[in-house]
């Protein structure tokens, strides 16, 4: 017959840990973020308070004119 599995009925979440603050968080099944993250382990979660300070002092960095991009020689990254 069938196993019975681990999952509760209306729980159609999934947990994920960003990876700088250690803060746990919830997403939805279907949400594009969640299933890279179970079909691509390699792929990191950052929360969205972690993400905006990095964008923040990423901006400001290039608002200073020293940052400087790296990028490969693909040929799909020369339209970049």
């Amino acid at each position: 017959m069938f196993k019975q599995s681990k999952w509760i009925e209306g729980d159609d979440r999934m947990r994920v840990k960003c990876v700088l603050c250690d803060q746990i968080d919830q997403l939805a099944d279907d949400d594009p973020h969640a299933k890279k993250l179970r079909n691509r382990p390699i792929h990191t979660y950052m929360c969205p308070t972690c993400k905006l300070r990095i964008s923040e002092l990423t901006e400001s960095r290039i608002a200073t004119g020293n940052f400087v991009f790296h990028r490969s020689s693909h040929l799909t990254e020369k339209d970049f």
